[in-house]
C-alpha cells in the first residue's frame, strides 16, 4: 500500500493544478475559524455568531462537517484531474508497462482517495477542538468527545463522493466532463425526487416520510443524509420557530443504514472502475 502512495503522490506533487486545489480546499478548512469574528451591530443589539452556540461541545463537530463537506468539490476536482492526467499523459499505459496491475493501479487511486478522506477528517477534528476549546461553554470531557460520529460520517461521506468521482473520471476521461457527469447526475436524483413528490401528492404531509424512504438509497442522496443540516438544532432557531407556532422535529443521528448504503455505493464504484478498466483496451 505504501508503494503505490508514493506512486500516487509522486504524480500529485508534480501536477501544479492538484497542488493549488488542495492548498485552496485546506484553506477554506481552516476558514471556518472565520466564523468567529462575524460581528455586526444592528442598532442596540450586538450580534457575535460566535456566541450563538455554534462552537459549543458536541454541537461543533455537527457544525463542522456539515460546512467542511461543502468544500468537498475543490478536491473532487483533483481526483478527476487526477485521472485524466493518466490518459493525456499516457502514464496509466507506462505504470502498465513498468508492471503495475490493473489492479494495483485501482488501488493506487483508492488508497489516495482514503489518505485524501482521512487527511480532511483529522484537519477539521483538529480545528473544530481548537475551536470548541476557545469558544465552547461546555468544556467537561464527557461532552467533548460525544457526537464523535459525525467526524466519521464526514470520512465515509468523502470516500464515497470521491471514489464516485474516479469512476466518472475513468469512465469519461476528462475531468471537465467527468464533474460535468456528477452534475448531470445529481439533477437525476433531483428531478426523480420531485417525480417522486408529485406521484406521493396525495399523500400530504405523509410524502416527504414516502419519498425519503426510497430517496434515501441513492448514493448523493445517501451521502448528503449521511450529516443532516444542523442548524435547526441550535436553541436560538427552536425559540425562534416556538414563537411562531411551529415545532421543529428533525432527526438529526448518523445512521447506520446511510453508512451502509454509502459503502455499499463505494464498493461498487471501485468495482466498476476495476471491470471498466480491465476491459478497456489501453
Amino acid at each position: 500500500m505504501i508503494r503505490l502512495l508514493q506512486i500516487e503522490f509522486h504524480k500529485l506533487m508534480h501536477n501544479r493544478a492538484s497542488k493549488v486545489l488542495s492548498i485552496i480546499y485546506f484553506g477554506l478548512l481552516t476558514s471556518i475559524a472565520l466564523i468567529a469574528a462575524v460581528k455586526f451591530n444592528i442598532g442596540p443589539i450586538k450580534f457575535h455568531l460566535a456566541d450563538q452556540g455554534i462552537f459549543n461541545f458536541p454541537y461543533i463537530w455537527h457544525f463542522n462537517t456539515y460546512i467542511a463537506a461543502i468544500f468537498k468539490f475543490f478536491l473532487l476536482l483533483v481526483i478527476v484531474s487526477m485521472m485524466a492526467n493518466e490518459y493525456s499523459y499516457k502514464t496509466l499505459k507506462q505504470n502498465l508497462i513498468d508492471g503495475l496491475s490493473k489492479k494495483e493501479f485501482i488501488l493506487s487511486k483508492f488508497y489516495t482517495v482514503i489518505a485524501f478522506a482521512l487527511t480532511s477528517t483529522l484537519f477539521v477534528t483538529i480545528v473544530s477542538f481548537i475551536l470548541g476549546l476557545i469558544y465552547s461553554d461546555f468544556n467537561e470531557i464527557s461532552i467533548i468527545f460525544s457526537d464523535l460520529e459525525y467526524l466519521f460520517a464526514f470520512f465515509v461521506k468523502l470516500v464515497g463522493f470521491f471514489s464516485f468521482g474516479l469512476f466518472l473520471g475513468i469512465l469519461i476521461k476528462r475531468s471537465a466532463f467527468a464533474v460535468a457527469g456528477m452534475v448531470v447526475w445529481l439533477v437525476i436524483e433531483s428531478i426523480f425526487k420531485g417525480y417522486l413528490f408529485w406521484n406521493y401528492r396525495h399523500l400530504k404531509q405523509e410524502a416527504f416520510g414516502a419519498v425519503n424512504e426510497i430517496m434515501q438509497f441513492f448514493p448523493l442522496e445517501a451521502m448528503s443524509n449521511l450529516i443532516r443540516e444542523p442548524f435547526t438544532r441550535l436553541g436560538a432557531v427552536k425559540s425562534v420557530a416556538r414563537q411562531i407556532g411551529e415545532n421543529i422535529s428533525v432527526d438529526h443521528s448518523v445512521r447506520f443504514l446511510d453508512i451502509f448504503v454509502v459503502l455499499f455505493w463505494t464498493a461498487i464504484f471501485i468495482f466498476l472502475s476495476y471491470r471498466l478498466l480491465k476491459k478497456r483496451d489501453l
